[in-house]
């Protein structure tokens, strides 16, 4: 885990910084990895990583959730946040609030819309906040599900 985990990342929400869209707090607590319209993850990169670094009898259940996380983008134009992180001890402290509006500020300057999948059903009401709605549920054999949320352009 330790040792693809940050390959994963780097090919799931890494053309963010191809694009200059990766934010950060100050003080690198905390960060957000923005998609432009048109952009999306190097799955085949990805694919690889996880065919190596997935345990074979959950691969199955892996490749689902990204195939269906693929088929719930909205057919519009979209900015993406495939990642948002902060410093567990900072979390609540209003970290993810200040990156999601720099994020959303580029969304609405541009008039287009916001996509993210909400891994932590208790980030629902932060992205509420912001603008986002639920669109659907991914899940697949026993994973935990994921929430799409869209934001529509403003």
């Amino acid at each position: 885990y330790l040792h693809y985990f940050p390959l994963a990342l780097k090919y799931f929400a890494g053309r963010a910084f191809d694009h200059g869209m990766a934010y950060r707090s100050e003080d690198y607590k905390a960060v957000a990895l923005w998609l432009p319209p048109g952009v999306g993850p190097d799955e085949e990169a990805l694919g690889t990583v996880l065919q190596e670094g997935v345990a074979t009898e959950l691969q199955g259940e892996v490749f689902a959730i990204l195939e269906q996380a693929s088929a719930s983008h909205p057919p519009v134009p979209h900015w993406y946040l495939p990642a948002i992180g902060v410093e567990p001890i900072c979390q609540g402290q209003g970290y993810a609030s200040a990156l999601l509006a720099q994020g959303v500020e580029v969304c609405d300057g541009a008039h287009v819309a916001a996509y993210l999948e909400a891994t932590n059903p208790a980030n629902i009401p932060l992205y509420r906040r912001f603008g986002f709605e639920v669109v659907g549920e991914i899940q697949a054999g026993s994973s935990l599900p994921i929430i799409p949320m869209l934001r529509a352009a403003r």
